[in-house]
């Protein structure tokens, strides 16, 4: 059986990567990706000379869609430079979005949702399981992208539970790797980007807040198993992430020791809201993902993404790079 698929956001960071893995499927006979470069960045797609691939640069719930066996929901900015700039736009593609790819759904077709553990807001419980309902202020300066992801986890299940929808929804934490913009604002990759850059690391408040760290190779591994290739029928939500917990001033230490000479690290005032910690609870993803777990330590992700970095800059530099194609489109 051939199958068509349908990736919005596929030129983000995460979506590019999902969509390699997409392309190692024998049953796929054509994907589309439709992204509006938002936060994407066509360079995440040159590597690729596939003819089943075709890339649409347009926003998702304006786009002229087909008919899909598969579809998968990445088209979303996840940082906060983004989506609290423009918090209208954030939650048109988080909800609008998915109600648009809903009517472009085969009958019988599964649709793919990747939330975020910002759902948990500033979370009171920690590690954070699933049945958490989360401390999240809906109001708040970082409500457009906590309560549209919220609000399309809610979406996609009351639509398999009245209409007998397939969906599965991965709840992705903190998530670092080559193919990050360095200027989208995340930790990882402004500290690699300042670091290259002979600048001092900004880390803002005092840097004891934790997060869970999983380099993009062991998150679409997880992705691909759940959405795919072990034949998971549980819909989610489910905790996707690394569990072990790291300070982001260490990982500033980390990256200025390494890779930053004398630079060191500048501590500037708070950003609003903050969360103080992210933990997931993994029982769930253990157990509908047997022998699962983040393998590439958060010390040799980053070493991996600085080299992708410079290798990023040496080609921007180089007038000799032109466009690259992809699918047939430049």
């Amino acid at each position: 059986m051939s199958i068509s698929v349908l990736v919005a956001g596929g030129a983000g960071f995460i979506g590019s990567h999902l969509v390699d893995r997409l392309l190692r499927r024998s049953d796929v006979e054509r994907i589309e990706i439709v992204d509006n470069l938002w936060t994407g960045r066509r360079e995440n797609l040159s590597h690729i000379d596939d003819p089943r691939v075709s890339l649409t640069i347009q926003d998702i719930e304006r786009a002229d869609l087909g008919r899909y066996d598969e579809i998968y929901h990445l088209a979303s900015p996840a940082t906060p430079l983004s989506y609290m700039a423009e918090p209208v736009r954030t939650i048109s593609a988080n909800v609008c979005g998915a109600i648009h790819m809903l009517r472009a759904l085969k009958p019988g077709g599964l649709i793919c949702y990747t939330s975020t553990s910002e759902v948990y807001g500033d979370a009171e419980v920690s590690p954070q399981p699933e049945s958490y309902r989360g401390s999240v202020d809906c109001t708040g300066p970082r409500a457009s992208y906590d309560e549209s992801k919220r609000c399309t986890e809610a979406l996609l299940l009351e639509a398999s539970r009245v209409h007998g929808v397939r969906v599965k929804i991965a709840r992705v934490f903190n998530t670092f790797g080559p193919r990050t913009r360095p200027d989208d604002g995340r930790a990882v990759s402004n500290f690699i980007a300042q670091a290259l850059r002979g600048e001092p690391l900004t880390v803002y408040g005092d840097g004891q807040q934790t997060r869970c760290w999983g380099y993009v190779d062991d998150i679409v591994d997880a992705l691909e198993r759940f959405f795919w290739r072990d034949g998971v029928e549980f819909p989610g939500p489910l905790n996707i992430g690394n569990d072990r917990q790291i300070s982001v001033a260490d990982v500033a230490r980390y990256i200025a020791a390494n890779y930053g000479g004398q630079a060191g690290v500048n501590f500037l005032p708070p950003v609003p809201q903050d969360p103080d910690n992210r933990l997931p609870d993994l029982a769930l993803a253990r157990a509908h993902l047997a022998g699962w777990r983040c393998q590439v330590s958060y010390e040799e992700g980053i070493d991996r993404t600085v080299e992708w970095f410079r290798r990023e800059l040496a080609a921007t530099c180089d007038p000799r790079s032109g466009l690259h194609r992809v699918g047939g489109i430049v």
